[in-house]
């Protein structure tokens, strides 16, 4: 596996996520940002944060399948929160771990999150891109 994710000592241990990536591998993947769109570009649970998240990371699984990855093999998540606030945080939870689910794993990648005013289309809550590393 060309990923090692970790938590070192000093630093929260937080379960669900890692602080450190550390990638070994030589083919880089770079996920453009994914919004809750099904196939035909329709929006998934309009002003559902929760249903935003899971479809995002859905269609970052579907991105990163499609080269031979998963989230096994990501190095960096980014997301973008509209008019994002720490109450949202359990909304936001849950989505994730309602695709971890369907996925088979659990997305624990070093991230960001970061509130935005808007994004490119007023219905979308949520946008996650990623980076991963391949053998």
């Amino acid at each position: 596996m060309a990923v090692t994710l970790m938590n070192p000592s000093g630093l929260p241990q937080i379960p669900v996520y890692r602080q450190v990536s550390i990638a070994t591998g030589s083919k880089l993947v770079f996920v453009a940002g994914q919004v809750a769109w099904d196939a035909e570009g329709v929006t998934v649970g309009a002003g559902d944060l929760t249903a935003q998240v899971e479809r995002s990371y859905l269609n970052v699984g579907t991105a990163l399948a499609a080269v031979g990855a998963s989230f096994d093999d990501v190095v960096k998540l980014t997301v973008y929160v509209v008019d994002w606030s720490p109450d949202k945080m359990p909304l936001f939870l849950e989505g994730v771990a309602r695709a971890a689910a369907k996925l088979g794993t659990t997305p624990m990648a070093p991230g960001t999150l970061i509130g935005v005013a808007t994004l490119d289309v007023p219905d979308h809550l949520v946008e996650v891109e990623a980076t991963a590393v391949l053998d």
